[in-house]
């Protein structure tokens, strides 16, 4: 099939379109390489598919509504897979409007090419972020998650009320998939385990939030990929819930379900970072410090939902892709 791809630099976008475009897909994608972080990086990630003869690239932002909607038209894809946005909690508290333009009217696009263009399927990004102050482990999308404490939560949980909304209206499949703590070769550099790493090397601190009561559900990059192609190869073919049924993941009207993508392990930070300092043959000089504005003490993922729909199986432990990202980025950096 044909599969739209937003964010296809990114980290996760990237392995995805590698993965579609080795068992035959074809794959358009979209990026603007944005400067939040490394585009160097960014570059050589898409090195990696841009040659390759099913792929097509289109760099320009989603919050473009006309080159947004003639690369629809254009192409006419059987599904999307919708894995731009600004990311990241921190820098929601400085820079809002980032978020706003992005994961709002860039989604808001998305869903207007998929509504126009006959698109079977859309599989979106959320965030484990949109639990906010949850208290019940593991998260489950049976809870409500109606307290966000970043913008960038809220702009998540506002995607998947977005998708149900127009899966509601215009009868295209919607699937939107929670992401906890990915992690792994060619990740994001302003996450833990890459800044972890580049301080370490350098000999300098490392700041642990919460003075290191944090727990994760570290979720290896490949474990994700598997689970989203899954669920693009699965479509809601109607739909998901009784009528009546008012469960937040589902919908008694539409085509569309949200499910958890994760770890069903929750690690705690101080591990996380014991398994690197091994790997690395270092140890860390650690700045402990308190909790930050719009972050949370832990994440733990239940995945019985998604397990029972496509069969996902996170296999990777933290041990194993701690130690096959350090490999990653001593070659990469040459460090």
């Amino acid at each position: 099939m044909k599969v739209l791809i937003t964010g296809s630099a990114g980290f996760i976008g990237n392995r995805v379109a590698q993965r579609l475009l080795e068992r035959g897909d074809e794959v358009v994608g979209i990026d603007n390489l944005s400067p939040y972080y490394d585009v160097k990086l960014k570059e050589a990630r898409l090195a990696q598919v841009i040659d390759h003869p099913g792929y097509t690239e289109a760099r320009f932002d989603m919050a473009d509504r006309e080159r947004v909607a003639k690369l629809f038209a254009e192409h006419k894809p059987d599904g999307v897979v919708n894995l731009a946005a600004q990311a990241g909690v921190r820098h929601s508290l400085i820079a809002p409007h980032d978020y706003v333009d992005t994961n709002l009217v860039g989604f808001t696009n998305i869903l207007e090419g998929c509504r126009h263009n006959g698109v079977k399927h859309l599989v979106f990004a959320s965030s484990s972020s949109v639990y906010g102050t949850n208290s019940q482990m593991p998260f489950s999308v049976h809870d409500k998650v109606d307290h966000p404490i970043s913008l960038y939560a809220a702009s998540k949980r506002a995607n998947e009320l977005m998708a149900h909304t127009y899966a509601h209206l215009f009868g295209f499949a919607a699937t939107g998939l929670r992401f906890f703590t990915v992690y792994g070769p060619w990740g994001r550099p302003d996450m833990a385990l890459f800044l972890f790493t580049k301080a370490i090397l350098a000999g300098e601190p490392i700041d642990v939030f919460n003075h290191g009561q944090m727990k994760r559900s570290f979720t290896y990059i490949d474990d994700i990929v598997e689970g989203v192609i899954r669920v693009l190869d699965n479509p809601p073919q109607g739909p998901t819930a009784k009528e009546g049924d008012n469960d937040p993941a589902s919908s008694h009207t539409a085509p569309f379900r949200v499910f958890n993508i994760g770890s069903d392990t929750a690690v705690s930070l101080m591990r996380y970072i014991e398994v690197l300092e091994e790997n690395l043959g270092i140890e860390a000089k650690k700045n402990m410090l308190p909790m930050q504005p719009g972050d949370v003490a832990a994440t733990w993922a239940e995945v019985n939902d998604l397990r029972e729909a496509v069969g996902y199986e996170p296999t990777t432990s933290v041990e194993d892709g701690v130690r096959n990202f350090v490999n990653w980025y001593r070659d990469f950096y040459g460090v």
